[in-house]
């Protein structure tokens, strides 16, 4: 895993400043490659390249980048794990080319240089981005993999465009200007992300997943697209499995095993996160079957029952056999964690998991430098419980009178939190669903609102943005989109495909890349294998979803290795007690941050509406820590970053 950074300035420069300048942004993100660094400059065109290396596979300098081509037309950086890189390989050799060392950067490479950028990213199962500078064509290239796993930002400023992994690759060039996009963070404070491809900073933009920006000098950047959602499940649609039950799980495991195995492929000390859950579990499984001994595997856990998984990660683990490590947080430990976010997430992420995916990758670099992680399943396999409980809520409008459902809505909405926690505290914790008060709260919100409405309200952490950030216009947005509705009919599939495309890049695959990154370890993702993606859409949606829950196909690949007890349970989540803390040791905190004079003083928010949220979170029973949080992530990464 690497870092990446470079430009295109097509006026001509000195190659010596092009140079120092490609390794200031690189070096920016030494983290992402603490074990080597090297650029690359094409003085004619004003290209700069920069590079910062994890080493994982290939540890010798035949593998160092910036690299060219045998051909000497290409020039490549690169960022990421191409798990098929022997078969590539292997494919070139006996096409008559030559290589010099056993890197996947080198089969990318001269991939693109036989057979073309675009059939070369059609061929790579992996996670990946790279910029390609064609020197005869005098045309750079961007290229991103189908999920969005790694991460590529990029800025036009006249005939320059720069480009890096992060924004503080970006903020290093002397051309840096940042200025704060209001209407992106309305859109940051509905979903606690922005969306790509806009980013916090006006003029900023993200490389869609799947995509390839083609810049080239005297015309607009233009982008293709190699892979795309959209086209597998029209594909899927055409091309139904018709396989039985028995079959499908027996491919799935087969396709999982292959997934695992390409990414066990490491030259340094490998293992994995494991929460105990279905994902990773099943990751963890897969891995052990395929390893003569037993698998490094990390958990940690909190004092705190309600957010504690590591007693389910340890009978997993103890029942596979692994090398289990498991740290159990103290609050203190997790809140020290805090001022370290707006350096590690460069742009503002409200997702209070990140807290534990930091400390879990802290704890598993300390003893290697690959982890495997079960994230992607459920968006894959439909596996968030919300996807149920907006299905039905979905029943109501049309068998409910519309004055019946807002009389219910306004009702719910003037009850106080304290008798949703005593009406909590009667229902058994089998028909509970985590977040009690806060899923009360959702269905007031949806008992008045329109069908199309009901997935997006249930996703928003604030319902009108632009009443917080005056002057905004809320960018259009997925869940609202008409096309979407063509595209995927059937309600529960366009929840999973709307967060395919934005929540799973935006949020998880964010958090979990700087969290990881962060402390140089490399974190790789076998369920967003898009064989498997494409292979999950292909199947009927009740080999998904079954008896009023998600997964059932992926419970039975697992059932294979693990007794269901032991992962049979409700969904617990990753996250930590902020809602509590706010209350409490980080009340002080919440207050500065959270005053009129903080709001005010960067003339960005209305704090009334904020100051009105966060009294009721300090003076009522009410929990309203997620919008607090969003807008608490923001105000701390803003202050980081003035």
């Amino acid at each position: 895993m690497c870092g990446v950074a470079g430009f295109v300035d097509f006026r001509p420069n000195n190659e010596a400043s092009l140079k120092e300048t490609a390794q200031l942004m690189a070096d920016r993100m030494l983290y992402r490659g603490p074990d080597a660094g090297g650029t690359w400059a094409d003085p004619d065109f004003g290209l700069g390249f920069g590079h910062r290396r994890l080493s994982i596979v290939d540890l010798t300098e035949a593998g160092s980048q910036p690299m060219v081509s045998n051909c000497g037309r290409y020039v490549i950086c690169y960022n990421g794990e191409v798990y098929n890189a022997g078969q590539l390989r292997n494919e070139l050799v006996r096409e008559g080319i030559d290589f010099r060392g056993t890197s996947d950067t080198e089969a990318i490479l001269e991939g693109c240089a036989k057979w073309g950028i675009e059939p070369t990213s059609r061929r790579m199962i992996g996670m990946f981005v790279f910029a390609l500078w064609d020197r005869k064509d005098r045309t750079c290239h961007l290229v991103r993999d189908r999920l969005g796993i790694k991460p590529l930002f990029w800025q036009q400023s006249g005939q320059l465009i720069t480009f890096a992994s992060e924004l503080k690759g970006l903020a290093a060039h002397p051309s840096w200007k940042p200025e704060i996009d209001n209407d992106s963070v309305a859109a940051y404070l509905r979903f606690g992300y922005v969306p790509a491809p806009r980013c916090i900073y006006r003029g900023v933009r993200k490389v869609r997943p799947g995509t390839i920006l083609t810049i080239r000098q005297g015309v607009e950047p233009r982008e293709s697209v190699y892979w795309s959602l959209e086209k597998v499940v029209a594909a899927a649609k055409k091309n139904k499995y018709r396989g039985s039950e028995a079959e499908a799980e027996e491919e799935l495991t087969a396709l999982i095993r292959d997934s695992v195995g390409m990414r066990m492929i490491a030259d340094v000390p490998l293992g994995a996160f494991l929460s105990g859950g279905i994902d990773s579990s099943t990751v963890v499984a897969l891995m052990q079957e395929q390893s003569m001994n037993p698998i490094k595997t990390f958990s940690i856990g909190f004092n705190e029952s309600t957010y504690d998984e590591a007693p389910f990660a340890k009978s997993v683990a103890k029942h596979l056999g692994t090398d289990h490590h498991e740290l159990y947080v103290t609050p203190k430990e997790a809140r020290d964690v805090i001022p370290l976010l707006p350096e590690m997430y460069d742009e503002p992420l409200s997702d209070s998991s990140q807290i534990a995916t930091y400390l879990v990758s802290r704890l598993a670099r300390e003893h290697l430098t690959v982890a495997l992680s079960g994230d992607g399943g459920d968006e894959v396999f439909c596996g968030y419980g919300r996807y149920f409980h907006a299905r039905n809520l979905m029943k109501y409008p049309t068998s409910v009178p519309q004055f019946l459902r807002h009389g219910a809505s306004h009702i719910l909405r003037a009850m106080p939190d304290a008798f949703f926690r005593g009406v909590e505290a009667v229902v058994p914790s089998s028909l509970r669903p985590n977040r009690f008060s806060h899923r009360i709260r959702q269905v007031a919100d949806l008992l008045a609102a329109d069908e199309d409405k009901i997935y997006l309200s249930m996703m928003s952490l604030w319902h009108e943005p632009e009443n917080l950030v005056p002057g905004a216009v809320e960018p259009p947005n997925l869940h609202l989109d008409q096309h979407v509705h063509s595209v995927v009919p059937d309600f529960t599939e366009r929840m999973q495909y709307i967060d395919t495309l934005a929540y799973l890049p935006n949020d998880i695959l964010t958090k979990v890349d700087r969290a990881s990154m962060a402390v140089s370890l490399e974190a790789r993702v076998p369920l967003l294998d898009h064989r498997i993606v494409e292979f999950a859409w292909r199947l009927p949606s009740s080999f998904r979803v079954r008896d009023g829950g998600g997964k059932w196909i992926l419970r039975q690949v697992l059932g294979r290795y693990v007794p269901s007890e032991l992962f049979e349970r409700p969904k617990m989540g990753f996250g930590v007690p902020i809602g509590d803390w706010l209350n409490g040791p980080l009340r002080e905190w919440g207050e500065n941050l959270l005053s009129v004079e903080a709001l005010t003083s960067r003339g960005l928010f209305n704090p009334e509406p904020i100051r009105a949220i966060w009294e009721k979170h300090q003076n009522t029973q009410e929990d309203w820590q997620y919008p607090l949080w969003t807008v608490l992530s923001l105000q701390a990464w803003l202050e980081h970053n003035s």
